[in-house]
C-alpha cells in the first residue's frame, strides 16, 4: 500500500462532507441537561466541566481493555504503539556506556521509558496524572527534562487520553506536541489480583509480574488500593544474529580499536615511512600503528618489533556481543487513593504513591584510549606519558603525547563487561478539596489541589576504570612506588596479563545520583456565565491559577568530579525555578439548530506565565466546533505554546557522549571535491581514520530562550447514520485529523555528524571551530553546544475507523483502524541547512515512517473473548556510511540502504469462568510470525532500531489470569 497524498485526504473530506446527512443523534445537547454532581465530565483538552466540550479537539483514549489486549506490562510501551508516536527511549535501549551524556543536561535515561508525539521528541510531551502534572525522569545521570512512565504501574491505570494537539494555553510549558493524561481506577468495588508470565520464542527475556487491587465505596467516600510488581528479564545480543556485530553484514570491520590486545601508534625512526601519498603539504612521518596478534598473551613482556604485527581491521573489537537486546528491569509500586464527600457540595481527596524501579544496563569491557588522538578531553589521557622505566614497556623510550605518542589503546578484558545498575524510587502525594455552587440556574465547579513528587536515583557502575591511577602505573615506578597499592601496569601485554592487584588499583566502584522535585499548588473554577441569545445555549467559563517549583541536581561520583573517571566525564549540575501561571478559558455557542447546523461553538483560551528564569510569556488557543448534523463533527484549532529550557539546558556542566561519526576526510572520499577542503583543515593525504566513535563535548547554557511554537489542527467526525443500528453495522465512526506543528529557536545542539560534515563541505568557522585535529589527521577535539537552533516544521494525517458490529450466533466483532501519514518533517539548523531527518528516513538511532498503521479485530462470544492486532511501518532508507562498500547496504551504488516496510501480528484468546466474581484465563502472542526487524546500518547499537521495531526473535509469548473477587 501507498500513502495517500494531502490532495487526495482533502478529496476524501470534500466527498464526505457531500455525503454527510442528517440521522439519529450522535451527540446529546447537555446544554440543557446540566450536570448538577462533582463528577461532572472534565476531557483532556480543556479545563471546563461540560459533557459536549469532548469532540473538540483530536483526543486517542486508550482503554483498559486496550492496554490488556496489548499483553504489555509498561505504560511507555503501550503508548509507543500508537500511531502517532515517534522514536523515544524504552527497555530495549541499552544506553549507559554507549550514549555518553546528550547536550540537554538530561543524562542518558537508563532504564526508563518515555512517550513521543508528533516526532517532535519527549521534552515536548507533557504528561499529566489525572490532570496533574507528573515530576520529571531521574536516572542519575543528569537532570532530566522528560517523563519516565516507568515509575507509574500500569495496574493502577482506568485509561489513558492522549491530546495529539498543542496545549500551552491550558497546561503551560511542554505541551507543544500533546498531552498525555493518565486517569487513575478510581469506582472500584472489591478486589482482583492478576498474575502474568511471557518470555520470547529463545527462552529469554522472561517477563514475571502480579498486582492487586482493591477497592470499596460508600454513599460518601470511596477508597482504592494497588500494588503491581513487574520483573522483566534480560536479553543479550550475542543471542541474536542480526545483533552479534557492530553492524549486521560486516563481521568486524566496523568494531572498536580499543581491543584487548591494544593498539600503539607512535612516531620514532625504525617505523616505516608515511609519505601521506606524496602531499606536499604534509612532510612524512616515521608512524607505527602495531599491535600484537590477536589472542596471545605475554604476561612476562612483550618483545619490540618481533612480537608485534601491523594493526588491519582484523584486529578490530567485536563490541556488540556484550550489549542488551532487552534491558532487565525490576519495578514495584504501591498506590492509593480516598475520595469522601464532607457533604454533597463539597469533596476532599488525597493520592500517594511509591515506585521503585531497578533496571541494568551493560556494555563491553571499558577500553582505554590515551594520547593526543584519543580526543577524551581529559589531560590526564590525553597528555599522558608513559614511562621507558615501566617494567612492561617493550620499547626503551619514553612515550610523550604531543611529541611521539599518537594513540595508545587498551581493552581490557580482565576487568568484565561495564555494568550499570539503577534504583530509582518515586515518592507522589496529592490532596485537595473539590466542590460545586449554584448560582441562579447554573452550577459552578471548583478545586484547589496541592502535590509534591519526587524521583531520586543512584546508579552503580562496575567495571570503569580510574584514568589518574592508570596515568600514575604508566610513569615512573618510583612515583607509582610512593603511593599505597599502586603497582605498575602491563597495558601492553594482551588479555589475561591485568593482575588482580592491578585491576584493584586501576578500578573502582563508581557511584552517581540525581533527582528532581516537583511542588504543584493549582486552583480552578468552572462554570456558566450567561445563557447566549436564542437556543445557542450558555457561555461555559474556565479559569485558574497555578504555582509549580522544580528542583533538580546531579553529583557523579568524586573520582569524577576531580577528573579521574576514565569514562564519560561529568561534572555536578544543580539548578531551580519557579513559575507562576494564570489562565482563562471560554466555550462560546455561536447558534444551536440552525439551517446551518446543529450546533456551533468557539472556544478560546489563554495562559500568562511568569518564569523566574527569563520572565513572562503569553500563549492563546482558539478553536472552532461545529456539529453540522447529529452525525458529521468538525473540528478547527490553533495554538501557539512555548516549552520552557529545563534545569540541564540551563545548568548542565560540561559532560561528554560518544557518537559514531564517518570522517568525510576519510579515504577513500565519498566526494573527491572535498579533498582541497581536508587538506585545508590539516587531514594528510592518505589518512583513514581510525575509529568511529568521536567523544564529543557539550553542556547546558544559562541564556537560552523558550522554544515557541504554532499548531494547528482541523478534522472531522463522521458517524454515518446508515451505519447505526442496522442489521450489518452496530455503530461506524470515521475520524480524519490534520495537524501541522511549527516550533521556531529549538534548544538543541547541531547533529555532531551534520556539523562534521558543514565544517568539511564550506569550512565555516560556525561549525569548525569547536572541531580540532591531531597533525595526523584524527580528530581529537569536538565541542557541540546547546542553542536555539532553527526551526522544525512537520504536517500530517490521522486517519482513523472504528467499527462495531451486531452481536449474533457468531458473536460480535468489533474493528479499530488507526493511520499516521507524515506529509513532512524539516529540521532547520540556525544558518538555513537541513537536519537529516525527514519522513521516510532512518537517521541517529529514529525513524520517521511516512506511514504508520494499527489495526485490532476484537471478537467475544459468551465467555469467550479473542482479538487479533496488525502493527504496520512503512518503508524507510538510510545512509550506509561506510558500510557502503558490503553488500548488506541494498544500493551500494547510492550508499543507501532500504528498511523495508513491517508488519507485524498479535493474537490473544481469552475465557471468562464463572467463579466468584469471575476468573478470566488469557493466552496470547505479539509478533506471531517472528518478524525480525529490517537491519539498520547507521544505527548504534544491536543492528536495528530500538525505538521502532521489536527486536531480532522476538515472537513472545504470555498467559495470565486474572480473579475477581
Amino acid at each position: 500500500m501507498t500513502s495517500p497524498t494531502p490532495c487526495r485526504l482533502a478529496l476524501a473530506v470534500q466527498l464526505s462532507l457531500l455525503l454527510a446527512v442528517p440521522a439519529t443523534a450522535a451527540a446529546q445537547d447537555a446544554a440543557e441537561e446540566r450536570t448538577r454532581t462533582l463528577d461532572a465530565v472534565q476531557v483532556t483538552g480543556t479545563r471546563i466541566k461540560r459533557a459536549e466540550i469532548e469532540g473538540q479537539v483530536p483526543v486517542h483514549t486508550v482503554t483498559r481493555e486496550d492496554i490488556d489486549r496489548s499483553g504489555l506490562t509498561s505504560i511507555g510501551d503501550v503508548i509507543q504503539q500508537l500511531s502517532g508516536s515517534g522514536s523515544a527511549l524504552n527497555t530495549k535501549f541499552n544506553s549507559s556506556g554507549n550514549f555518553g551524556f546528550p547536550p540537554d543536561g538530561g543524562g542518558v535515561g537508563a532504564g526508563s521509558a518515555q512517550v513521543d508525539l508528533r516526532h517532535l521528541g519527549s521534552k515536548r510531551v507533557l504528561v499529566l496524572v489525572d490532570g496533574i502534572r507528573w515530576v520529571n525522569e531521574a536516572s542519575a545521570s543528569g537532570v532530566g527534562a522528560s517523563t519516565d512512565l516507568n515509575t507509574i504501574p500500569l495496574a493502577i491505570v482506568e485509561r489513558i487520553e492522549v491530546l495529539e494537539d498543542g496545549a500551552s494555553s491550558l497546561y503551560g510549558s511542554d505541551a507543544i506536541a500533546g498531552v498525555v493524561n493518565i486517569i487513575t481506577r478510581q469506582d472500584f468495588d472489591g478486589g482482583q489480583v492478576t498474575l502474568n508470565y511471557g518470555e520470547y520464542g529463545e527462552g529469554d527475556g522472561a517477563v514475571k509480574g502480579f498486582d492487586f487491587a482493591w477497592g470499596r465505596t460508600t454513599e460518601r467516600s470511596n477508597l482504592f488500593l494497588g500494588l503491581s510488581h513487574v520483573d522483566q528479564g534480560v536479553v543479550y545480543s550475542r543471542t541474536r544474529e542480526q545483533s552479534r556485530f557492530p553492524v549486521p553484514g560486516t563481521g568486524v570491520a566496523f568494531g572498536s580499536s580499543g581491543t584487548p590486545n591494544g593498539r600503539f601508534r607512535f612516531l620514532d625512526p625504525s617505523c616505516p615511512l608515511v609519505d601521506h601519498d606524496n602531499d606536499p603539504a604534509t612532510p612524512p612521518i616515521n608512524l607505527c600503528d602495531i599491535t600484537t596478534p590477536n589472542g596471545t598473551s605475554f604476561p612476562d613482556g612483550v618483545d619490540y618489533p618481533e612480537d608485534f604485527i601491523a594493526f588491519g581491521p582484523e584486529n578490530l573489537f567485536n563490541f556488540s556481543e556484550y550489549n542488551l537486546l532487552m534491558t532487565p528491569s525490576e519495578r514495584t509500586g504501591v498506590f492509593g487513593q480516598f475520595r469522601f464527600d464532607i457533604n454533597p457540595g463539597l469533596q476532599w481527596y488525597a493520592k500517594a504513591l511509591y515506585n521503585r524501579r531497578e533496571s541494568t544496563n551493560q556494555a563491553a569491557p571499558e577500553p582505554i584510549f590515551l594520547g593526543p588522538s584519543a580526543g577524551t578531553g581529559n589531560p590526564l589521557a590525553d597528555e599522558i606519558t608513559i614511562s621507558a622505566l615501566n617494567p612492561y614497556n617493550p620499547f626503551g623510550f619514553d612515550l610523550v603525547s604531543g611529541e611521539n605518542l599518537l594513540l595508545l589503546t587498551r581493552r581490557p578484558v580482565e576487568g568484565g563487561p561495564r555494568v550499570f545498575e539503577q534504583e530509582v524510587d518515586t515518592t507522589y502525594f496529592n490532596t485537595g478539596l473539590v466542590g460545586s455552587f449554584d448560582v441562579r440556574d447554573t452550577i459552578w465547579f471548583w478545586d484547589v489541589n496541592a502535590a509534591y513528587s519526587k524521583n531520586k536515583a543512584q546508579q552503580t557502575n562496575y567495571g570503569s576504570y580510574n584514568i589518574f591511577n592508570i596515568a600514575l602505573a604508566l610513569g615512573d615506578p618510583a612515583d607509582c612506588a610512593a603511593v599505597t597499592g599502586c603497582v605498575p601496569m602491563n597495558i601492553f601485554g594482551g588479555p589475561g596479563t591485568l593482575t588482580p592487584e592491578m585491576l584493584a588499583w586501576i578500578q573502582p566502584v563508581v557511584r552517581d545520583e540525581s533527582e528532581n522535585e516537583l511542588t504543584l499548588v493549582s486552583a480552578n473554577l468552572s462554570g456558566d456565565l450567561f445563557r447566549m441569545p436564542g437556543e445557542a445555549g450558555y457561555v461555559a467559563f474556565a479559569a485558574g491559577y497555578e504555582y509549580r517549583k522544580y528542583e533538580g541536581r546531579y553529583q557523579p561520583d568524586p573520582i569524577t568530579v576531580r577528573g579521574h573517571y576514565n569514562g564519560v566525564p561529568s561534572l555536578p549540575t544543580s539548578g531551580e525555578y519557579d513559575v507562576n501561571e494564570v489562565f482563562a478559558e471560554l466555550n462560546v455557542p455561536i447558534f444551536a439548530d440552525s439551517p446551518l447546523g446543529k450546533r456551533l461553538d468557539l472556544n478560546l483560551a489563554g495562559r500568562y506565565s511568569d518564569y523566574s528564569t527569563f520572565g513572562g510569556e503569553f500563549t492563546p488557543k482558539y478553536g472552532l466546533r461545529w456539529q453540522v448534523t447529529d452525525d458529521f463533527l468538525m473540528r478547527a484549532t490553533y495554538a501557539e505554546g512555548f516549552r520552557a529550557p529545563s534545569i540541564g539546558e540551563l545548568f548542565g556542566s560540561d559532560s561528554r557522549f560518544d557518537a559514531q561519526l564517518d570522517d568525510p576526510c576519510s579515504e577513500p572520499l565519498p566526494d573527491p571535491s572535498l579533498e582541497a577542503n581536508c587538506r585545508a583543515l590539516g587531514v594528510p593525504g592518505g589518512y583513514s581514520q581510525p575509529n568511529p566513535q568521536i567523544s564529543i563535548t557539550t553542556g547546558g547554557n544559562s541564556e537560552l530562550d523558550p522554544e515557541r511554537a504554532r499548531s494547528f489542527t482541523t478534522g472531522f467526525v463522521w458517524s454515518p447514520w446508515f451505519a447505526s443500528g442496522a442489521g450489518w453495522s452496530e455503530r461506524l465512526d470515521f475520524e480524519v485529523t490534520f495537524y501541522r506543528h511549527s516550533i521556531e529557536g529549538p534548544i538543541q545542539a547541531l547533529s555532531a555528524q551534520a556539523q562534521l560534515d558543514e565544517c568539511v563541505e564550506t569550512l565555516d568557522p560556525l561549525y569548525c571551530d569547536g572541531i580540532g585535529r591531531a597533525v595526523t589527521g584524527d580528530i581529537n577535539a569536538f565541542n557541540n553546544r546547546l542553542t536555539n537552533l532553527g526551526s522544525i516544521k512537520t504536517d500530517g494525517w490521522d486517519v482513523d475507523l472504528y467499527w462495531t458490529l451486531p452481536a449474533g450466533d457468531a458473536g460480535q466483532f468489533k474493528l479499530a483502524w488507526q493511520n499516521s501519514f507524515v506529509g513532512r518533517y524539516e529540521a532547520v539548523g540556525g544558518a538555513g541547512q537541513r537536519q537529516p531527518r525527514e519522513p521516510g528516513v532512518e537517521v541517529e538511532d529514529s525513524a520517521i515512517p511516512e506511514w504508520t498503521s494499527t489495526a485490532s479485530l476484537d471478537w467475544t462470544l459468551d465467555a469467550w473473548r479473542a482479538a487479533w492486532t496488525v502493527r504496520h511501518i512503512s518503508e524507510l532508507t538510510e545512509a550506509c556510511g561506510r558500510a557502503a562498500a558490503f553488500p548488506v547496504c541494498s544500493d551500494q551504488a547510492t550508499g543507501t540502504n532500504t528498511l523495508d516496510a513491517t508488519t507485524y501480528h498479535d493474537v490473544q484468546l481469552g475465557y471468562r469462568f464463572d467463579w466468584m466474581r469471575g476468573l478470566e484465563l488469557t493466552a496470547g502472542v505479539n509478533n506471531v510470525f517472528d518478524k525480525d526487524p529490517p537491519i539498520c546500518l547507521s544505527c548504534s547499537l544491536n543492528g536495528y532500531d530500538a525505538s521502532t521495531y521489536d527486536i531480532p526473535g522476538g515472537r513472545f509469548w504470555y498467559l495470565r489470569a486474572d480473579l475477581r473477587f
